[in-house]
């Protein structure tokens, strides 16, 4: 049992690393690959595909689902840690008016429309209102974890940051208290009103103190254990879920207490983020794959025409909510017209409130399961596009650095290759290369003829498709007749924001840098590997001695230390690192 277990972790993991790579290269949010990842390798997808090609995918028992949950739950707990910690009192006091206006527009538009809707499309007023609850919430890990992925920063990332606090905490009370208006209004008197809301106040109240006590105490144990922050994170989160789990309060807003606490009382609070950023990563892919194999297509096909109403009607109110509640600002037009797309995913909470409609204590029979089903069928789509609209929204405002925005890698797969088969005949005493010198090796033996540069004139996007379809790092800018005009260097560029807007109005000649360290065909080798050592550019341009110089060909850095693996005594031993 616990290899089968362990196996099943094992082929999920590989699957999630495989589908973010292909996520990478289709310019989706690795979050819809993971998502995808688990749906195609989950319980409930191999009874849909034909047996020739169930029988080739690994099978994922639901019982090891079950085993990875309380994973799933800590990765949720983490990310609404590190959302609280984005919201010091400071902070949340600066932006708290204006949250609260777009709060206000987005729920009370959303709730709407789905209620009406829902109702038009045949559900009761009881379960329509409840429907209208659950279509506020939105998925705080996805939202997080997509902005966190793309490095964004600015308005949009703020904002929807805050917002998705909001929702969640506004579709647990609303669902809570129209839970309670449903069985009053149906004659339940075993329900009594004012123990209801006592306990709903309790469960508010203790989520919101023991969050603050456990940030309190992260916050003083922080500064005397500054080597097992990562361990004490853990340690103190762990706790705090499993005591929320034992005395049945919510741990959505404990958790987002204990950041926000944090956040304001330790000046340690930013080196606990990037503790809690190396375990992120692993946690949530987790989640997210064990999230997808717990999705159930046959739900989707179950939705129905109320479902249907639902998907729609809480995308056009979660965008209108906020394009009307943002008014006209001259300032921020981007802002208006793509936060609300980032408040499309829904998940954890809502499942978990729909859960609540199927108990029999609440007494909802067969609309309860109707509810559920709904939330679960939708969930699908819900977070498979919310991904998407998310990452296109921060591109479209501009909060996203280029090397986010873009795919670029440093080498090929073939290229790896090559160079492990290197590695491999080196460490076994093997010569790959003839025993020569660098000193006796020239310049144009080496350097890569025929390499395509930038145009001098090339607009701002022409430049960014050049990158994304380059594995090198360093790019010559050429004017007429191949005269090199300077480098453009992706490390340079990177940290800049990618900006739609200057697509028109930046030229390769503008980005580009003098070409300082330059190399002539005829010099030695040797020449190139001093040149290397003293910078971090991955190429050295070749031109040709008469000026203006004339761009021949680049010398690369791999190519230089490929060679220079041989290991012989005028290379590698007497010389030492070439880069």
């Amino acid at each position: 049992m616990h290899a089968g277990i362990i196996y099943s972790l094992g082929v999920l993991l590989c699957a999630a690393l495989v589908g973010g790579w292909v996520a990478q290269m289709l310019r989706l949010p690795r979050v819809t690959a993971y998502l995808l990842v688990g749906l195609l390798l989950g319980p409930h997808t191999r009874e849909l595909l034909p047996v020739e090609v169930s029988s080739y995918l690994p099978q994922i028992p639901e019982e090891h689902l079950d085993t990875f949950d309380p994973i799933g739950k800590l990765a949720m707990a983490l990310v609404l840690f590190s959302i609280g910690c984005h919201f010091p009192l400071v902070r949340f006091r600066r932006i708290l008016r204006r949250v609260l206006r777009l709060s206000a527009g987005e729920i009370g538009l959303t709730f709407a429309l789905v209620t009406v809707g829902v109702h038009l499309a045949g559900m009761p007023w009881s379960g329509a209102l409840l429907l209208g609850a659950l279509a506020i919430a939105t998925a705080p890990a996805t939202t997080i974890l997509v902005l966190r992925e793309n490095e964004s920063e600015g308005p949009v990332t703020e904002y929807a940051t805050a917002l998705v606090v909001f929702n969640n905490l506004a579709a647990v009370i609303a669902f809570e208290l129209l839970l309670l208006f449903v069985h009053l209004t149906d004659g339940n008197t075993a329900i009594s009103m004012a123990d209801e809301l006592s306990r709903l106040a309790q469960d508010l109240a203790g989520s919101l103190a023991l969050g603050v006590a456990a940030g309190l105490l992260l916050s003083y144990a922080a500064a005397l254990l500054s080597a097992s922050r990562l361990v004490l994170l853990v340690a103190v989160s762990s706790l705090l879920l499993g005591v929320c789990h034992m005395t049945q309060i919510p741990y959505l807003l404990a958790f987002l207490a204990m950041g926000a606490t944090v956040a304001s009382a330790s000046d340690r609070a930013r080196e606990l983020v990037e503790e809690l950023d190396r375990i992120t990563g692993l946690v949530c892919i987790v989640f997210f794959v064990i999230h997808g194999a717990e999705m159930d297509l046959t739900a989707l096909k179950a939705i129905g025409g109320v479902g249907a109403a639902y998907v729609v009607l809480r995308l056009v109110g979660k965008y209108f909510g906020t394009f009307w509640a943002f008014g006209k600002r001259a300032n921020e037009p981007g802002v208006r017209r793509w936060l609300g797309a980032t408040l499309f995913s829904q998940a954890g909470a809502a499942i978990v409130l729909a859960s609540m409609a199927t108990d029999p204590a609440n007494g909802l029979g067969e609309m309860g399961v109707t509810i559920q089903t709904i939330i679960l069928g939708t969930v699908i789509i819900f977070e498979i596009l919310g991904p998407i609209m998310i990452r296109t929204a921060v591109l479209r405002t501009g909060e996203v650095p280029i090397d986010q925005a873009i795919r670029h890698t440093s080498t090929t797969p073939l290229d790896e290759l090559t160079a492990l088969i290197d590695r491999v005949k080196t460490a076994v005493g093997l010569d790959p290369w003839k025993h020569r010198s660098m000193d006796e090796i020239k310049v144009s033996q080496l350097m890569r003829k025929n390499v395509r540069a930038i145009p001098a004139a090339a607009n701002f996007r022409q430049v960014i498709d050049f990158i994304e379809h380059s594995h090198d790092n360093t790019f010559a800018v050429v004017a007429n007749e191949d005269v090199l005009m300077g480098v453009i260097r992706y490390p340079e560029l990177r940290d800049t924001l990618f900006d739609p807007e200057m697509g028109e109005l930046v030229c390769a000649v503008d980005l580009a840098s003098p070409a300082r360290r330059l190399l002539f065909a005829d010099e030695p080798l040797s020449q190139a590997r001093e040149i290397f050592r003293r910078t971090h550019d991955d190429c050295i341009p070749v031109v040709s001695r008469e000026e203006p110089h004339v761009l021949l060909g680049m010398v690369k850095r791999r190519d230089l230390f490929r060679l220079f693996l041989k290991g012989d005594g005028n290379g590698g031993e007497e010389s030492g690192d070439p880069g």
